[in-house]
């Protein structure tokens, strides 16, 4: 069979644009970010070679270079195997089961290639062979045995592959059979047209084109495909499966299509939609239902029976922006709306008494304040006294229903214009219109005087306390009018039979004095507007021997301050140990000047039951001693006999600590309080203060004076010395002189002095030893 030139042209060129076809495809393989993009790039590379072989064959008239075009040729379709399989594998993969890497194939696919290349060598697989075309030679292979298995390892593999795309075609599912099947049937196509060309022995190997047409088409169907079957029975069952109601209306208006919820909702069936406007508007009302757009919530029902839908229409354009018709979505969000109301309940209510949140209340009343301008308010704190006895004494599970009981009361009598919360654990707040509660005062004070709690088997009467601010300021924050609310307790914390107070004036000027003294401390402190006066303290001659730092306030607008006026504020709000440790220090630096003038006297300092609490208190003291390097027996530790009330255990301990590094401990205002004598035998102590307000009660003096002298008498026994203090007249001195008291403290030898006073006050009574 003779071959015109002008056919070899014409193949020449519709092999070369392919290659070009296929190049271009290869790029945009190897930039795709989809996972078979590069198997894609890489198959449609390499068939490029075998190509140029080709078109070298049919062009070239020389032995050499056709021989040349031959080994590309068929090293090439090696190449084009392995990457076909390499596809195969991941294109395929999860069709099968038991898939795995085909690692066999690409060695017999290896072996072949070189045994082939190996022909350079051996002459054991082909030759060619001249065959004169229009007096032109054309260059033929002619086989040989490893030719032929080279035939046979390629049709293997390719049978092979096809085989499994057969397979996945037929267990894949219908909506995904359509990529598989297309490839299959080209492949076989390819493989006849290729065996034709071997057994036709044709000078010019057609088959190539379809090399091209496949990796063109598996370049399209991997990258680009989308089988619109598929896609149109997803979007159908998926339309039809939405848990909202889908109405399809033509550009007439009229519905055309509805889904399962659709037609469930009004009622209709698959075979005429004639009726789904008309039911759409008896469930909805009259609405558009065909091409405008809106969307609208809508309510239906009430109660228990509620149920709350959004509906959407949106028109739908062609291709042309003309309407084509529209869609309108019916979604029922009852389940939805009922779990937000739920979560907004459980934010504003409390879950033990179902009143607001403290939260939520203090936004309801500044609503209140908002909308009612010119309505008198009061904010009412309501405190429940003791109520963690009732916990400790009943159960919680009693305390928790006893709240319940106090939440009822609050609420059983209000109306819309009153709001109410649980503020904390156990206490309230009520905000209402001020002339109600005046209104309801006598029947709530009533109610308030036998209050009782009962869960069926046991009954407790419950103290409660009301604390009313009357609102006037209208503009500060909520949390401070209940705060104010809160302070009026303050004036009945200890009366059981007054159940309500108020806040006025003379709390407000107490709070903001509180406020302001607190607010100036530091800078007190630093300046020494708060400094120690020295109360002296004789023995039985008279003779001064140390003194007790009482702190006092100089101050720049009020002058001198008594304590009252600050002390017990700084005991409430913890600042008293700041107050404390400055005592210590100028204490120290007293006690050092003293040291370096060669006095030999004591100063006592006090420790609030607070300061345990904070700060480790021996080693605070003990680094200020070492720090100003005085003796720790000059700096005496004075205590009352209320911090042992607290972990009497550990007090202890701290005291015998402080003895042990030689300081001198101090009982302060014993007999004042609850003392006790088992207190008195267990407590290291070296020194006892009694109160002389013992003698100060009239009606009982003998009973007092027989007390005092068996108290002396007692700690002289106890080898604890006694120091009374409050001594305001020579009388008294001379009566505890002879019970043998042997220390005196009190208005009658000098009152609290500054320390140049104080200096100057020894010094006039004699020489200090």
């Amino acid at each position: 069979m003779y071959v015109d030139i002008d056919i070899r042209v014409a193949f020449s060129a519709v092999f070369t644009f392919l290659m070009i076809a296929l190049g271009a495809c290869s790029f945009i393989g190897f930039r795709s970010h989809k996972a078979i993009g590069r198997a894609v790039a890489w198959l449609d590379l390499s068939l490029l070679p075998p190509m140029a072989g080709n078109i070298i064959i049919i062009g070239s008239s020389v032995e050499m270079r056709s021989l040349v075009g031959a080994y590309i040729y068929y090293l090439g379709l090696n190449g084009v195997l392995v990457a076909l399989v390499n596809f195969t594998d991941i294109y395929c993969r999860g069709t099968g089961n038991g898939q795995q890497k085909p690692t066999v194939v690409y060695i017999l696919l290896g072996v072949d290639f070189l045994q082939v290349f190996a022909n350079i060598f051996f002459g054991h697989a082909f030759d060619l062979e001249a065959v004169m075309v229009q007096d032109k030679p054309y260059y033929r292979v002619v086989p040989y045995w490893g030719q032929y298995l080279h035939r046979i390892v390629d049709y293997a593999v390719f049978f092979c592959v096809i085989l499994i795309f057969f397979l996945a075609s037929v267990k894949t599912s219908r909506l995904f059979r359509e990529k598989y099947t297309v490839l299959t049937g080209s492949m076989i196509v390819l493989g006849i047209w290729q065996t034709f060309y071997v057994f036709s022995r044709t000078p010019v190997d057609r088959s190539m084109i379809g090399y091209g047409v496949v990796g063109i088409l598996v370049f399209y169907l991997s990258l680009y495909h989308r089988p619109m079957r598929l896609l149109d029975r997803m979007l159908s069952n998926i339309v039809s499966d939405m848990s909202e109601a889908l109405f399809v209306y033509d550009a007439t208006g009229r519905c055309i299509w509805a889904n399962e919820k659709g037609m469930e909702m009004t009622a209709t069936t698959a075979k005429t939609f004639d009726d789904v406007s008309e039911a759409l508007i008896k469930k909805f009302g009259e609405r558009e239902y065909s091409t405008a757009w809106w969307c609208t919530n809508k309510i239906i029902g009430s109660g228990d029976d509620e149920r709350y839908y959004y509906i959407e229409n949106r028109p739908v354009s062609d291709e042309k922006d003309s309407l084509a018709g529209s869609v309108l979505t019916v979604r029922d969000n009852t389940e939805e709306q009922r779990r937000l109301k739920r979560e907004l309940y459980n934010s504003t209510h409390d879950s033990l008494t179902g009143l607001y949140t403290k939260q939520y209340l203090y936004e309801c009343v500044r609503n209140m304040l908002t909308s009612s301008p010119d309505t008198a308010f009061v904010a009412v704190f309501v405190d429940v006294k003791n109520f963690k006895i009732v916990n400790d004494i009943f159960s919680a599970a009693f305390g928790d229903n006893a709240l319940k009981q106090i939440a009822e009361w609050i609420s059983r009598d209000m109306n819309e214009k009153c709001v109410y919360g649980r503020l904390a654990g156990d206490t309230f707040g009520v905000f209402l219109p001020a002339e109600q509660f005046e209104n309801d005062r006598t029947r709530i004070e009533k109610e308030l005087a036998d209050f009782t709690v009962t869960d069926g088997n046991a009954s407790h009467h419950l103290v409660m306390h009301l604390g009313v601010y009357e609102v006037a300021e209208r503009d500060i924050d909520v949390s401070v009018m209940f705060d104010r609310a809160h302070l009026a307790l303050s004036t009945i914390t200890d009366d059981y039979n007054t159940h309500i107070a108020y806040y006025d004036n003379v709390l407000r000027e107490k709070m903001l004095w509180e406020q302001r003294i607190t607010a100036e401390l530091r800078e007190a402190l630093d300046t020494m507007q708060l400094r120690p006066y020295l109360q002296p303290i004789t023995d039985r001659s008279g003779k001064v021997v140390g003194a007790e730092a009482l702190a006092r306030w100089i101050h720049p607008e009020h002058g001198f301050m008594s304590p009252a006026m600050f002390i017990p504020v700084f005991e409430k709000n913890g600042m008293i140990t700041e107050v404390d440790k400055h005592m210590w220090r100028c204490a120290c630096k007293i006690l050092a000047d003293w040291k370096k003038e060669g006095k030999d006297l004591f100063i006592s300092v006090n420790i609030s039951p607070k300061d345990f609490y904070f700060i480790d208190v021996v080693s605070e003291i003990k680094g200020l001693v070492a720090e100003y390097g005085i003796d720790p027996v000059n700096l005496r530790i004075e205590i009352t006999e209320t911090v042992m009330m607290n972990d009497p255990e550990e007090r202890m301990r701290v005291l015998d600590e402080f003895r042990k590094l030689g300081f001198i401990v101090e009982m302060d205002d014993f007999g004042s309080g609850y003392s006790s004598l088992n207190l008195l035998k267990d407590m290291p102590v070296d020194v006892l203060k009694i109160d002389m307000r013992f003698l100060s009660v009239s009606g009982s003096k003998e009973k007092a004076k027989t007390i005092v002298r068996n108290i002396i008498r007692l700690s002289e026994e106890l080898e604890i010395a006694s120091l009374t203090e409050g001594v305001e007249n020579e009388n008294q001195y001379h009566k505890l002189t002879e019970m043998g008291c042997k220390l005196f403290q009190g208005y009658y030898f000098a009152k609290p002095l500054p320390r140049e006073e104080f200096e100057d006050f020894t010094a006039s009574r004699g020489k200090i030893q």
